[in-house]
């Protein structure tokens, strides 16, 4: 057994494994397609969808089987994704909620600037606020099996982003409306791109740097495409939320005790799981950039309150909007900043 299916048992509970060891053999098998964007060796892959299938295919005792298939196999693009899921083309899907802006606004709370603390508690926030205010709206389309962000966000850099005036006329890759409004407003040049486009785009000059967490940077190699790397010390820049959904229509035809399986290992223990091992994840490239030799930018001080100005503008704008289409922004800001405080503590 694998260390990540151990932690995620110890996690979600074994108590709950009873439920399934000994379900009837003659009770019917289920294959499910899970579709996702990034190689197969990449770190959420390997260790947070595989542990999900896998711990789902040991649960069922073989009768769920869960076939992988990375880097869009099934056909299409990334933000295709979420349709995909909701018309059956894929049974399981995980992808970027950014990726289809605005069809999921209650989520881009957790992306508001210098909100991200930690990613497993706020991972953890994230599924708790869903069940208070997104499961019947926004994701209300299929089941939802996991909600989580990655680690602080990072800017990788040919040139070194030291201050905000360093942005000035920068072609940069931002991954969420959020953060193409924030760049956009500080002077960047902003281009909206799925992650794994982003390690051509860089060689070809179309971009002059990538906003993405470091745990991703290995699979896309960007240490070996700039040599910059901006971080914001103890505080997080912004961060990004993710959905992992199955077709409802699937879920629904499962029998009780194979939906048993699917939801045991799935909600909000496995959503901090993940967040949790997305951030542990970003350790290892980030000091093979070290050891590489790569500039690492620490913003702090008066710079550091220069771009909390700046961010708290995006959020001033994003609680208006939200307000504007009747989502009251600052309750929604407010609540999320209370479950993390308390999934914090």
């Amino acid at each position: 057994m694998s260390t990540n299916r151990r932690r995620m048992l110890s996690v979600l509970g074994v108590a709950a494994l009873g439920t399934t060891l000994g379900m009837p053999a003659f009770a019917q098998d289920v294959t499910l397609r899970l579709h996702q964007f990034l190689p197969a060796q990449a770190n959420v892959p390997k260790n947070v969808l595989d542990v999900w299938a896998d711990s789902v295919e040991e649960d069922s005792g073989g009768r769920i089987t869960v076939q992988r298939f990375p880097s869009m196999q099934l056909g299409g693009t990334p933000p295709e994704l979420i349709d995909q899921v909701v018309d059956g083309v894929a049974d399981v899907i995980w992808t970027v909620a950014g990726y289809t802006p605005g069809r999921f606004p209650r989520a881009e709370v957790f992306e508001l600037p210098f909100t991200m603390t930690d990613a497993g508690p706020v991972s953890r926030a994230y599924w708790r606020l869903a069940e208070e205010t997104m499961m019947d709206q926004d994701f209300a389309d299929f089941k939802v099996l996991g909600l989580w962000v990655h680690g602080p966000g990072v800017i990788h850099s040919e040139t070194p982003v030291e201050t905000l005036d360093d942005l000035n006329g920068m072609k940069l890759r931002a991954p969420t409306r959020l953060t193409t409004r924030l760049f956009s407003e500080l002077g960047a040049t902003t281009v909206g791109m799925p992650v794994p486009a982003i390690p051509e785009a860089l060689s070809k000059g179309v971009v002059n740097g990538a906003v993405i967490p470091w745990e991703v940077t290995g699979a896309l190699r960007v240490n070996e495409l700039v040599d910059n790397h901006t971080t914001f010390g103890d505080e997080t820049l912004y961060t990004t939320t993710f959905i992992f959904a199955m077709n409802q229509d699937r879920y629904d035809a499962l029998p009780d005790d194979l939906k048993a399986v699917i939801d045991q290992n799935s909600g909000l223990e496995f959503s901090g799981f993940a967040g949790a091992q997305m951030q542990e994840d970003d350790a290892g490239p980030r000091d093979a950039a070290i050891e590489a030799g790569a500039n690492i930018i620490e913003i702090s001080g008066e710079e550091l309150e220069r771009w909390k100005e700046a961010g708290q503008a995006v959020t001033d704008a994003w609680v208006a909007e939200m307000d504007e289409n009747g989502m009251d922004g600052s309750a929604l800001r407010d609540r999320a900043a209370e479950l993390i405080a308390e999934e914090s503590e």
